[in-house]
């Protein structure tokens, strides 16, 4: 697919097809993508829990509290997702590498840095993750872990304390037609660059 067809194509889709599962060589093309999204300082403070067995996949579910017999349509849906990527943070490379002599920030002061770019650039590389899943014909979805079950999840995959979960992205082939529901958030439509899209300063609308 080129490139803009790919953008375009994209959605978040909630609903898969259980019976196909994502086979290991694309999951490992997938990550060979991610690693090529920017970091700071090239700092590359990501990692990327793989759950590709119906026993590890479970394994996630359970600790969310999803595993009971009260599920919404939502949980029902992702639950199909035969493939889930654990999306984590590691904010002490980021840290350690600005550090070092060409950074020259000794104290390692947290406070220089003016936004968390450890969980940016870890978004940028899950973006990376969407986007390639789309170019190999499959679906895919970025979702949070809820707070209250964060332990759970770091005690089920033995996530070390000094990473953040960033998100999960669950993938698998695209149901059959009808099958997902798409987001009724949807609704309120896309903003026009117009509306977003400011020329010089603030405030002047961007006109193509």
């Amino acid at each position: 697919m080129e490139f803009e067809d790919v953008v375009r194509a994209r959605r978040m889709v909630r609903t898969y097809d259980p019976s196909r599962p994502v086979p290991r060589a694309v999951l490992g093309r997938l990550l060979d993508l991610a690693t090529r999204a920017p970091s700071a300082g090239f700092s590359q403070g990501w990692d990327f829990v793989v759950l590709s067995t119906p026993e590890q996949v479970d394994r996630f579910w359970t600790a969310t509290g999803g595993d009971g017999e009260e599920q919404d349509r939502w949980l029902q849906g992702m639950r199909t997702a035969p493939a889930l990527i654990l999306c984590l943070s590691d904010r002490d490379a980021y840290l350690d590498r600005y550090a070092e002599p060409d950074k020259g920030w000794t104290d390692r002061d947290e406070a220089r840095w003016p936004v968390p770019y450890w969980d940016v650039d870890t978004g940028m590389a899950s973006m990376v993750i969407l986007l390639a899943a789309v170019d190999a014909g499959l679906a895919g979805c970025f979702f949070g872990v809820p707070p209250e079950h964060l332990d759970e999840v770091r005690d089920a995959f033995a996530i070390p304390s000094g990473r953040h979960v960033v998100g999960v992205i669950s993938l698998g082939h695209p149901p059959a037609p009808g099958a997902d529901r798409k987001s009724p958030s949807l609704r309120r439509g896309r903003k026009p660059v117009e509306q977003v899209g400011h020329d010089g300063v603030f405030g002047a609308q961007f006109r193509i």
